[in-house]
């Protein structure tokens, strides 16, 4: 494995009033199936300038058809994914403009919908870097 080779992974956290838009992942994804997160993917190549805003508003667009405004950064981390490949993960926080989740990549996403901040914390189906990422993203949020 090369050690300077990583994805990049975004996740865009879409705040609505006190609820945040998440996704179940699909049982049968590589990393993480069935828990509970905010939707993303990987920056791919043809992204080019602002390709981390431009991947957050693709990704939710095309899990679950909401659509995102202005994406502003929260925080990054790295892991290993279950299969074995290093990630570079930024989390960002995009602006609610319209929509109702969909799941539109069945593949990918078991189910999408709304989940009021509170229930973050102590749902045995959001891993604790989730309910991190909740947590930056709320103490950022002034409106």
């Amino acid at each position: 494995m090369n050690e300077f080779a990583y994805v990049v992974n975004v996740d865009c956290a879409v705040v609505r009033d006190d609820e945040y838009l998440v996704i179940e992942r699909g049982s049968e994804e590589e990393h993480a199936p069935g828990t509970v997160t905010f939707p993303g993917g990987k920056v791919e190549q043809e992204q080019g300038l602002d390709a981390i805003e431009n991947t957050a508003r693709r990704e939710v667009s095309e899990e679950v058809g909401i659509e995102v405004g202005d994406i502003e950064y929260i925080c990054s981390n790295t892991f290993v994914a279950d299969e074995g490949t290093q990630c570079l993960n930024v989390v960002t926080r995009g602006e609610y403009v319209a929509g109702e989740p969909r799941v539109h990549a069945t593949d990918e996403v078991e189910r999408a919908f709304w989940l009021p901040y509170e229930h973050f914390e102590g749902n045995e189906n959001v891993p604790e870097y989730v309910v991190e990422f909740a947590k930056r993203v709320a103490a950022t949020r002034s409106d």
